[in-house]
C-alpha cells in the first residue's frame, strides 16, 4: 500500500545555507527545486537565500514554482532571508520554525547539510517514530554523504535503542532524480506507531 498523494504536495526540504561547500551540492539542490516546480509541488524550506537553500529556491522560482520559506525574525534581521519567495513566514524562534515546517509538510526531503539539517532531520524522524508525523521522509545520500549516519542508526537498532521497524521511517536515494518517485512510492506509516516506539 502506498501513501495517498495529493494533487499538489507541499514538500519540505532540509538543506544547507553554507556557500563554502562543494558546488555540486548546490547544483543538486537546484535540480530538486526545478523538479518540484515542474511537478506543480510547493517547496517549503527554511527561507534562506544562501548555499543550497538559495540555489534550490531560485531554481523553483525560475520555473514559476511556489516557494514558502519559514524563518525566525532574528535571521531576517541578519538579512539571511530570501527576498523573492512566494511566501515568507516569520516565526519567533528555531523551535517554532521546525513546528511550522512540519505542519506544512506532505513529505520531507533531506539533502546534505550541517548541524541545522541534522537537527531538523532527527526531529522529523523522532516525530515519525512516535506517530506524530506520518508522511514520507526521503534522504538524498549524495556521494555517500549520509553513509555514516545510516551506520549509526543501524547500530542503534543492533544495540536495541531503536526497533528494527524504525528503519522504515526514512528511505534513501542516491540520485536527485529519484527523490520525487521515492515520495510517490513511500509506504504508509501507521499513526499508532507509538505502540512500537520503544524496543
Amino acid at each position: 500500500m502506498t501513501t495517498t498523494v495529493p494533487t499538489q504536495r507541499s514538500v519540505l526540504v532540509f538543506c544547507a545555507s553554507s556557500s563554502s561547500c562543494d558546488p555540486a551540492y548546490h547544483a543538486a539542490a537546484a535540480r530538486l527545486g526545478d523538479a518540484l516546480a515542474r511537478a506543480g509541488d510547493i517547496l517549503v524550506y527554511g527561507g534562506g537565500a544562501l548555499g543550497s537553500m538559495g540555489a534550490m529556491a531560485d531554481a523553483a522560482l525560475a520555473q514559476g514554482g511556489s516557494v514558502v520559506g519559514v524563518i525566525p525574525h532574528f535571521m531576517r534581521e541578519l538579512e539571511w532571508a530570501h527576498p523573492a519567495l512566494t511566501q515568507l513566514q516569520l516565526v519567533e524562534d528555531m523551535h517554532e520554525r521546525k513546528r511550522e515546517m512540519l505542519r506544512l509538510a506532505d513529505a520531507i526531503v533531506a539533502l546534505p547539510g550541517g548541524s541545522g539539517t541534522f537537527e531538523e532531520l532527527f526531529e522529523a524522524i523522532t516525530q515519525k517514530r512516535l506517530g506524530l508525523f506520518t508522511k514520507p521522509i526521503i534522504i538524498f545520500n549524495q556521494n555517500g554523504f549520509y553513509d555514516a549516519l545510516f551506520s549509526l542508526l543501524e547500530r542503534s537498532i543492533e544495540e536495541r535503542f531503536m526497533n528494527e521497524k524504525h528503519l522504515e521511517i526514512w528511505h534513501s536515494v542516491d540520485d536527485i532524480a529519484e527523490v520525487l518517485p521515492a515520495i510517490h512510492a513511500a509506504p504508509e506509516w501507521p499513526a499508532d506507531a507509538i505502540r512500537f516506539a520503544t524496543v
